[in-house]
């Protein structure tokens, strides 16, 4: 990976300034198509020097664009909002390219960024402060919300469209620039919505896009230029940008990994939650940080769920994400296919029953894809690897207890704590489910609970790092700054100041 490989491909660029740029890194990467394992573009790896020239650029647009009124602001991210709409269908191509989810799933994930780019577009509204008139004799105190300075987002492989989208509408509308730091195993989608936001009217600067590995997201986290950094991922990487941001003065939030728990009660319907278990265990391969990947089912509604899972997981049609018809693309890399084969050896290895083995599946006419096949478990142990470990693919685990105290017990004590669903019929049940686990995101007879982009997303324990979760209100918290404005108009009534402390009540 440290020089350009011999046949040519075409270049990922930067985009910095309002234009596409060069890297002056001699380091590059492949990226490859995963539905057939070929290298269709390169891209740089960029490097201290490349950061900086993005943050230069983003800190001469800062002073312009946060002194501009939110409402205008706002205007051209509805011109983006418009633009992504109208170029959904080119961006989804781009994610399926480099990233291998089917058409369909790409389509739904610009379609949930743009939901967040609808909510951004209102942020006039939420960018209003206090005001205390006469809080003390004649003194009147209100508060601003300021921007925060040039942001920067460090985003993972699996949503490259939106899960960016998370982050950059919500920083620019509250007065910030930004920086993006995309994938590089699928980064050209970031650069295709550089250019949409040019078209909309953004002003050279306000949002960049560099490229890279270890070094590039360093070379972020320890530029004292950037007041504030987002990023998803794994958990190690997450617990690292945390620290080492902290480290270097700025404000962080760093969503990590996950293992959702779908519980499943003897009351549930079992083909309604069978069914759902499918889509949300096996949809992007399991590359979701939200895909659910242990079931864990209550008394004797085991062995029917089991059973049933396993008829709708045979059914489930792998092949390339462009192909009509296809319920599950490839993995986004060999490297990353082979490591989810391994999850699954370690099962059988440690004794739990392979019922569905997705291991050594084979599409004709694409014989060096990236492919696994859905996967399914039965009889796992809390002990075992393939319960404990994040695996990131179509891997699904079912564990049996015998109550749902038991399953709260289970769900709670474990080291992620991002989201989990219980699947009953019972009122009672599901409100003291969704009282005692502890999970930042909850569904009740819904499998992934992501939340709409008017609320906020984000796990507990291992799930983040930081105070605040992304989109929604509390997102508008971490791109600002609040100032507090204490107001006196002295008059000849006006108490005169005293040596002593002022008491204004």
């Amino acid at each position: 990976m440290n020089m350009p490989t011999e046949h040519k491909v075409e270049p990922v660029s930067l985009h910095i300034n309002g234009r596409r740029a060069e890297s002056t890194s001699t380091r590059f990467g492949d990226v490859t198509d995963p539905a057939t394992g070929a290298i269709i573009r390169q891209v740089p790896f960029c490097n201290a020097a490349d950061v900086d020239a993005a943050v230069k650029a983003a800190t001469a647009a800062l002073p312009d664009w946060s002194a501009l009124p939110p409402l205008r602001r706002t205007r051209i991210l509805q011109k983006f909002l418009q633009l992504v709409q109208a170029n959904a269908k080119e961006l989804a191509a781009l994610i399926t390219e480099e990233n291998g989810k089917t058409i369909a799933d790409a389509m739904g994930e610009v379609q949930r960024g743009s939901e967040v780019i609808e909510f951004a577009c209102g942020i006039p509204h939420l960018l209003k402060g206090e005001y205390s008139e006469n809080a003390g004799p004649g003194v009147d105190c209100h508060t601003l919300r300021q921007s925060v300075g040039v942001c920067a987002g460090i985003t993972p492989f699996n949503f490259p469209v939106m899960v960016p989208m998370w982050m950059f509408p919500v920083a620019i509308a509250c007065g910030n620039t930004f920086i993006l730091k995309p994938s590089e195993k699928d980064p050209s989608p970031a650069g295709r919505m550089a250019e949409l936001l040019k078209e909309a009217g953004l002003p050279d600067g306000v949002f960049n896009v560099v490229h890279g590995d270890k070094e590039a997201v360093d070379a972020i986290l320890m530029h004292p230029g950037i007041s504030a950094v987002s990023f998803v991922g794994s958990t190690p990487i997450a617990r690292y940008i945390y620290e080492t941001s902290a480290k270097h003065g700025k404000r962080v939030q760093a969503l990590g990994g996950a293992k959702n728990h779908m519980v499943v009660l003897p009351d549930a319907d079992v083909e309604y939650a069978a069914e759902a278990v499918i889509g949300a265990a096996y949809g992007a391969a399991g590359e979701r940080c939200m895909a659910v990947s242990v079931v864990v089912a209550v008394g004797d509604v085991a062995d029917a769920l089991v059973k049933t899972i396993e008829h709708k997981a045979k059914k489930v049609r792998v092949g390339p994400g462009m192909q009509e018809g296809v319920d599950m693309g490839p993995l986004v890399t060999g490297a990353h296919r082979d490591k989810v084969a391994g999850y699954i050896d370690s099962g059988v290895s440690d004794g739990a029953r392979l019922v569905v083995d997705g291991r050594g599946v084979r599409i004709p006419g694409h014989d060096q894809g990236f492919y696994l096949g859905t996967t399914l478990f039965d009889n796992v142990k809390p002990t075992m690897k393939i319960y404990r470990e994040e695996i990131f693919g179509p891997v699904l685990s079912v564990v049996r207890v015998e109550t749902l105290e038991e399953a709260i017990a289970l769900v709670n004590a474990q080291q992620f704590a991002n989201g989990a669903a219980l699947f009953t019929s019972s009122g009672g049940a599901a409100r003291r489910f969704q009282e005692e686990v502890q999970i930042g995101m909850v569904g009740i007879n819904v499998p992934i609970p992501v939340p709409l982009a008017f609320y906020s997303f984000g796990g507990w324990k291992n799930s983040l790092f930081g105070d605040l979760h992304v989109h929604g209100v509390e997102s508008v918290k971490f791109y600002t700054r609040t100032k507090a404005v204490t107001t006196r108009w002295p008059n000849q009534s006006t108490p005169k100041p005293t040596f002593t402390m002022p008491l204004l009540g």
